[in-house]
């Protein structure tokens, strides 16, 4: 059988080598490993780290999913929607701050009233940013047509996670009914990529029912489908969702945050230049985490610009980090932090994905 140093020397992976690299126990191993993909994103990215200011838009959703804070059935807690007016003036503390970048998040919605509203949105952001200015979509399932006319009207990239490549596993997080389906959300990654995006998707790790064979195949997946952007972290349980009473048979929160890094080391092998978010559910659970996962092979931040009197109410899981931080609090934070892990912010640069840039010329 070949040594971990053997499996790492390789420029492919199997799924089985997958696995064992994923099931590392052994401290000097699971060392190697980081190492390794350390090293391969400063020969191909260098030791640079994105930031991309997060605009939680609204927690209003459609959804019902068994795993998240702000699902329509739960009840306990305040919807809310941004303003415009809002809206770009975090756009425009943005610029301020040298992001080239926002993104805009929210809640699956996809009513004729919310297309329009994002439409108009879009459009009044560009008019007061620069050309170069990226917009990061992370706006759930929608029509061809609609992914289609927000990315001609200036949005670049749009984020869409899977949360499970496992269709089994899918069906038993989410609701059995049209719009929990799992060949849709399939067809919605591939329309986002067909309209012209830079692709993102990402998974839950440490979900209930979760085997490492789920999570090698998640990794396949994402090879396979050639994306271009990541956002990966521990699944953490909220005591408003269904999922919760299975709370005592998931992995030890350690485990779930190691097992999340080996997740972005080894993606980071297989990917060498796409881009990868360290999440911040990684600090939910170690206080430095996010900078673990930079080391890990990360290179995206997103600090969040949401005003903090919406903060509370955007609780996807529990114990999220930085609700009662302003702006510019998180992003001097960040600064620090990344400094601390010996990476450097890159400002006034919109940090597309090499992956990307790569891909779209040779098709």
């Amino acid at each position: 059988m070949d040594t971990i140093k053997d499996i790492l020397s390789k420029t492919a992976l199997s799924k089985e080598e997958i696995i064992r690299l994923l099931s590392l126990k052994n401290k000097e191993d699971n060392d190697l490993l980081i190492k390794k993909a350390y090293s391969i994103k400063l020969n191909s990215i260098g030791n640079k780290v994105f930031l991309r200011g997060l605009i939680e838009l609204s927690n209003i959703c459609k959804k019902n999913c068994f795993y998240c804070g702000i699902r329509s059935g739960n009840t306990n807690i305040n919807r809310y929607s941004l303003s415009d007016d809002e809206v770009l003036q975090l756009v425009n503390f943005a610029q301020e701050k040298h992001l080239k970048e926002i993104v805009l998040q929210s809640g699956e919605v996809n009513n004729d009233d919310f297309v329009l509203r994002i439409t108009k949105l879009i459009t009044k952001i560009k008019k007061i940013t620069s050309p170069d200015f990226r917009i990061t979509l992370s706006l759930g399932e929608q029509s061809f047509e609609t992914y289609k006319k927000w990315f001609d009207l200036g949005a670049q990239r749009y984020l869409l996670r899977i949360e499970t490549s496992s269709e089994d596993l899918y069906k038993k997080i989410h609701p059995d009914n049209k719009i929990h389906n799992y060949n849709i959300r399939l067809q919605c990654l591939e329309n986002i990529r067909k309209a012209g995006y830079q692709t993102g998707t990402g998974v839950m790790i440490g979900l209930p029912f979760q085997t490492i064979e789920n999570l090698a195949d998640d990794l396949l997946f994402m090879k396979k489908i050639d994306i271009d952007m990541v956002g990966m972290g521990p699944y953490l349980e909220h005591k408003d969702t269904p999922l919760y009473k299975y709370k005592d048979t998931l992995l030890q929160l350690n485990e779930r945050f190691n097992l999340s890094l080996r997740m972005i080391a080894v993606l980071r092998i297989m990917m060498p230049y796409i881009n990868i978010a360290s999440t911040t559910a990684l600090q939910s659970i170690v206080p430095m985490g996010r900078e673990q996962g930079l080391k890990a092979g990360a290179n995206v931040l997103m600090p969040n610009l949401t005003p903090g009197k919406y903060r509370g109410s955007y609780l996807l899981y529990e114990n999220k980090p930085c609700i009662d931080e302003d702006s510019d609090e998180c992003i001097d934070c960040l600064e620090n932090r990344v400094k601390m892990a010996g990476e450097k912010i890159e400002y006034d640069i919109w940090g597309d994905s090499k992956h990307f840039i790569k891909r779209t010329k040779n098709e």
